[in-house]
């Protein structure tokens, strides 16, 4: 993991296409604003790894199912 200090207003590249800006500083607290292309998703890691873990799901509902039909 790369770890780099930044300060309010200060951004970062990622890919020359993707910058990342810390907005706002409160507290404990860090906002920052995303900039990438439409065609790039970007998600919080929680809700990304619940999207995981349901995509994961589906695909084990389905090969079940497949098998089934195989079967009769």
């Amino acid at each position: 993991m790369l770890a780099l200090t930044r300060k309010k207003g200060e951004a970062l590249v990622i890919n020359n296409n993707i910058e990342i800006t810390v907005l706002e500083i409160r507290g404990d607290q860090i906002k920052i604003g995303i900039s990438a292309p439409k065609d790039v998703p970007v998600y919080r890691k929680e809700v990304y790894l619940q999207i995981q873990k349901e995509n994961e799901e589906a695909l084990q509902v389905n090969s079940l199912e497949a098998l089934k039909n195989i079967i009769g």
